[in-house]
């Protein structure tokens, strides 16, 4: 039977094989086998959605803004999404990989960390404000690279780049968007890194890369976790498909050879098949040589990979499992930050994405050496319930419940937020021995 091509959440395709009864379509079915196309309100899909529970929507099956107003925290966000995205979308943006043991531990390593605050400090004011790699931004909490934001969204990437611009913070944008680099720059200022795969045919990345520069964007975020996709079963079972009327934008005008680049399936397609499996740590050397912007390694998860990544010139490290899916059974992000800061030793910044989902998860990531998050389904999902204002308001919460846990744990700004703030597994186990 025929291998599908599947995509990944941050912009990866592979190739994958499934039983016939759960085969993968992929890019390359038939424009004709798809859905119609959608209205501009929402996607419309052939799956049905969600049962259960339904809450108040409006007449374009929006929450309401009564709804909107009482959300209180980013958890509630996704209950929302879940009920009025397709099937096929939602569990595409949640899902994880194989047993999703991963997915779960990335939330749960989190509730294991405990704080040990300070009293008696003066907390009247607290500075949040954090410099990365050179530009100044609002707050140490930032937007992950998150493929086809228009699935939630008909605004998709614009209205994720407005909401981090007001926010005052950096925006991460996949190269699987569907927004173009140009598009989100023509939204006005803001700081914005550039997300990043090396493909077979180095003058893609090339051309990926100069226009990156050109649209203005100040880093490059290498993702070096996949050389091949993890196994995520719910897109097997509900075959998911790129709805036909979005286009991965970024690659639309790039010189692609002879292919035949009549429709999005196609380009697709090819350029799932240039994925470069061969990617090793002499291409970060390589890129280096093509772009003067500072490239950020996302997905070391371990000292013998921060050491290399020192070596071979990184400008900064993102601790980072791809949202739990890729391999499954690795552990937590934020299990797996403090070894890597270790290793670094303050000779390069280190970031950490996976399972931030309260400003408590932003001061524990601090707390245990990270110069800052990033955050990715929080942004889907607060971008299929509400679009702009959704981002916005999750941002807005986030930041809110940081400068909370800093006034109750005693600190007035990042720089005082130390170790001896928060307990681990490991200092419990570490004492229990004494």
């Amino acid at each position: 039977m025929p291998v599908r091509t599947q995509l990944g959440l941050h912009g990866r395709t592979a190739v994958t094989t499934a039983p016939d009864h759960l085969r993968l379509e992929g890019l390359n079915t038939h424009t004709a086998a798809r859905p119609q196309h959608q209205t501009p309100a929402r996607i419309q899909s052939t799956t049905p959605r969600h049962t259960g529970s339904r809450r108040s929507l409006d007449r374009f099956g929006f929450p309401c803004r009564q709804e909107m107003e009482s959300i209180t925290n980013v958890t509630e966000y996704e209950m929302l999404a879940k009920e009025k995205l397709p099937k096929m979308v939602y569990d595409y943006y949640a899902s994880g990989a194989e047993d999703q043991w991963t997915l779960k531990e990335n939330r749960e390593a989190f509730s294991r960390i405990l704080f040990r605050p300070r009293i008696l400090i003066d907390v009247s004011h607290i500075d949040m404000a954090t410099n990365i790699l050179g530009f100044n931004i609002s707050m140490p909490i930032m937007i992950a690279p998150s493929a086809m934001q228009k699935m939630a969204h008909p605004e998709g990437e614009l209205a994720t780049a407005r909401a981090a611009a007001s926010a005052g913070t950096i925006m991460t944008l996949s190269s699987w968007s569907t927004s173009s680099v140009e598009e989100v720059n023509s939204v006005g200022p803001g700081i914005r890194f550039f997300q990043l795969y090396v493909y077979k045919d180095r003058n893609i990345v090339r051309q990926l890369v100069k226009r990156a520069e050109m649209a203005g964007f100040k880093a490059i975020a290498l993702t070096v976790d996949t050389p091949r996709l993890g196994r995520r079963e719910a897109d097997i079972k509900n075959r998911f498909t790129l709805p036909p009327h979005l286009v991965l934008k970024n690659f639309e005008d790039l010189h692609l050879g002879t292919m035949d680049k009549t429709n999005d399936s196609g380009l697709a397609s090819y350029v799932a098949g240039q994925v470069d499996r061969t990617l090793s740590w002499k291409d970060v050397k390589w890129l280096q040589t093509i772009t003067s912007l500072p490239i950020l390694v996302k997905g070391v998860v371990t000292a013998e990979d921060t050491r290399l990544a020192i070596e071979y010139g990184a400008a900064g490290i993102i601790v980072s499992n791809h949202g739990a899916r890729q391999l499954d059974y690795v552990p937590a992000t934020i299990s797996c930050l403090e070894e890597v800061v270790r290793e670094a030793k303050g000779r390069l910044p280190v970031f950490l994405d996976g399972g931030v989902r309260r400003g408590t998860d932003v001061f524990k990531a601090l707390a245990l050496g990270a110069s800052g998050v990033f955050i990715g389904r929080p942004v889907l999902f607060s971008l299929a319930v509400d679009g702009e204002a959704g981002v916005r308001k999750v941002l807005q919460m986030l930041r809110d419940e940081l400068e909370l846990t800093m006034a109750l744990s005693g600190c007035t700004s990042l720089r005082e937020i130390t170790r001896a703030h928060v307990i681990t597994d490991g200092d419990r186990i570490g004492r229990s021995r004494l």
